[in-house]
């Protein structure tokens, strides 16, 4: 028996006094109305109403049911169709899961711009740098930066990611700028610690058209991309940056690009999700609006033009 059914049932026959008149209302006979009372009866081993052929009214038990389920039942299909109501709309909560420096820099504004438009809709924000299981972590959607996620998601590119060499201005004067990946040896450099493995990260480069590591001397070694940067920031050597965190200080002339004829492409950016039928229309509405927003010219992508004309100038390249 779906008791839910039944005592639904059973409520609107309280309400209205009559059998008939119920099944007006459901769109099914007296007689399913009865049979459906009856079978709750025989459940709850009690009579619930007094019944005659014009009219039927409630029992002693029948009133204390009833005092007893009907404002239960108002809060339990209140808060169903509240689920039916955010599923369809755009009120209620998104999961979002990225890497410290992509959600810092890349999703915050993008969950600014898109709260600011759709002011019901509520963000849980997940910073890991490391793989996240989207499934474990209730994550309805993330960003990746690197390669491409593994697990069984969709997954869609949104910008290429670059590895650029950089340096202060002051560090430059004083040491000068490396012409050829073989004079990296001369210089300090900035590392960066894998996490997985805990050793310094060979840095990337194209070569000919085929992507090459290369080892470096480095005097400080990092195990977060923000501080690697900082360290660069701070004339302490040379570092190789994604452009995600270096495109800004590349333009405004606080760092300087070198051997940008060596600059990799390979990594990107990366939108993914759990393919599913019933993805509420708020997710749906939030992951058109980042590829909309990211898909295309980026502020975290600097073009091979632009990163030319840098490096040959020492200046930002103008507007």
């Amino acid at each position: 028996m779906d008791e839910l059914r039944a005592i639904t049932t059973f409520i609107r026959a309280a309400e209205l006094g009559s059998f008939n008149r119920v099944a007006q209302v459901q769109g099914t006979t007296a007689q399913a109305i009865s049979k459906s009372i009856r079978q709750l009866e025989q459940h709850l081993g009690v009579r619930l109403f007094h019944r005659t052929t014009r009219k039927s009214s409630l029992t002693e038990d029948g009133q204390r049911l009833l005092v007893s389920v009907q404002d239960s039942l108002q809060t339990l299909t209140g808060a169903i169709q509240g689920v039916k109501d955010a599923a369809r709309g755009h009120e209620g909560l998104i999961r979002v899961g990225a890497g410290g420096a992509v959600g810092r820099k890349v999703l915050l504004p993008l969950i600014a711009e898109f709260h600011r438009l759709h002011p019901g809709v509520t963000f849980d924000l997940v910073l890991e740098d490391g793989a996240t299981d989207i499934v474990e972590e209730r994550i309805d959607l993330g960003l990746k930066a690197g390669n491409p996620p593994t697990a069984q998601v969709v997954s869609r590119r949104l910008f290429p990611i670059q590895l650029i060499v950089c340096a202060t201005p002051a560090y430059l004067a004083e040491h000068g700028a490396p012409q050829t990946l073989a004079e990296l040896a001369q210089h300090h450099c900035i590392a960066y610690r894998q996490p997985g493995t805990g050793r310094p990260m060979p840095w990337e480069f194209l070569v000919k058209g085929e992507t090459v590591h290369q080892a470096t001397r480095h005097v400080v070694c990092c195990s977060d991309p923000e501080a690697e940067m900082q360290a660069v920031l701070l004339g302490l050597g040379l570092g190789q940056i994604d452009s995600i965190n270096a495109a800004a200080p590349l333009r405004s002339g606080a760092l300087m690009p070198l051997l940008v004829r060596h600059t990799s492409e390979r990594m990107g950016l990366h939108l993914f999700y759990a393919q599913r039928k019933d993805m509420p229309l708020r997710v749906r509405r939030f992951i058109d609006f980042v590829v909309e927003r990211l898909r295309g010219p980026s502020p975290f992508h600097v073009p091979v033009a632009e990163l030319r004309a840098l490096e040959r100038s020492g200046r930002p390249a103008p507007d």
